[in-house]
């Protein structure tokens, strides 16, 4: 009969073995196990290291870039845009460094800037009671022509449209006068939480410029209405450009949609906007939106070019038409 005690000896000669076998394996396979371990972890701090080295240097790069731009801006830019008026309206998480530096190179063409809009994510919220107060507002405040048609967000894209932007020719509002409507509309909107505003954005303005955000909105839906928005904007006034970071106008963004998507039609699109030379190119591109002329411009791959080629100069009419550049010619809005 086997008792107790030889149960417990074999259990214990068990646990004995394992734990030499283990002490005896880790003693033999430490050094070449360490060994690996050391020059792998090496291996991986070398490219980071490299990695690193190559980001400093990019970064240097863009900025000596910049400020090469910055320092021909008023060369580039002067007068290319006088006469006009332009009115900024920022997507929800636009960058804040893009709105500045386009005010800036806006300013050195000669535009005035009119004001801007800040759209909030309640615009683009899809729920029932969200459009129908939306809707409500576009329908109590439309502006004069307006039509009014498809969902409530697009009948309230539509009416703003109208309310900050003007052709100012025959039979439109004029460019720079502010009506009661209008600015009724602005309020309604600014107090139901959908936009907040400076300056007077109401005063008519003849260009837009629609910055995009950083990164896409939460919804393909709410980025296809952002795209919607600039095409209404494009149709109420002389030229619309889309301006967004290469961050934000990767796939799925408002500047991709357009591009990709087969909507870019009138509109232009500049990807790198929170570049001085990309600020630049959103002012070169509005003018050349004066003159029925559209492209996609930037450092991604879905972008046609840097920038207009040639570089546009201004003339002596900054109202008159020639294609001063090569591009996609528009043709003429109804």
């Amino acid at each position: 009969m086997i008792d107790f005690r030889y149960h417990l000896v074999s259990i214990v000669a068990v646990f004995l073995a394992l734990g030499l076998g283990i002490v005896l394996g880790a003693t033999a396979l430490q050094p070449g196990t360490l060994k690996f371990l050391y020059q792998a972890s090496q291996h991986e701090l070398h490219q980071i290291d490299a990695l690193r080295a190559a980001n400093d240097q990019l970064n240097r790069q863009l900025s000596s870039n910049d400020q090469v731009a910055a320092a021909i801006a008023p060369q580039l830019l002067h007068q290319l845009l006088a006469g006009q008026r332009v009115v900024l309206v920022e997507a929800p998480g636009a960058s804040a460094q893009a709105v500045t530096g386009i005010s800036q190179a806006l300013t050195q063409a000669g535009a005035t800037i009119s004001g801007q809009v800040q759209l909030q994510n309640k615009f683009f919220d899809s729920s029932p009671t969200t459009r129908a107060q939306l809707g409500q507002l576009a329908q109590r405040y439309s502006p004069a022509g307006a039509l009014l048609r498809g969902s409530q967000q697009a009948q309230a894209s539509e009416a703003m449209a109208k309310a900050i932007l003007t052709r100012d020719g025959p039979g439109q509002p004029v460019a720079g006068v502010r009506d009661a409507t209008s600015t009724a509309l602005l309020n309604g909107l600014g107090a139901g939480g959908f936009v907040t505003d400076s300056g007077r954005p109401d005063a008519r303005a003849t260009l837009a410029v629609m910055v995009s955000p950083q990164s896409p909105l939460v919804t393909n839906s709410a980025n296809q209405e952002l795209v919607s928005l600039a095409q209404q904007l494009n149709l109420a006034g002389q030229g619309t450009v889309v301006a967004g970071t290469v961050a934000g106008s990767g796939p799925g963004s408002a500047i991709d949609i357009m591009r990709n998507g087969g909507r870019a039609g009138h509109l232009s699109s500049v990807d790198d906007a929170d570049r001085v030379i990309g600020q630049i190119v959103v002012a070169q591109a509005l003018y050349n939106q004066l003159r029925r002329i559209s492209g996609s411009y930037g450092a991604l791959s879905s972008a046609s070019a840097g920038g207009p080629s040639p570089a546009p100069t201004p003339s002596a009419s900054p109202t008159a038409s020639p294609l001063a550049s090569t591009g996609t010619v528009r043709p003429g809005k109804s």
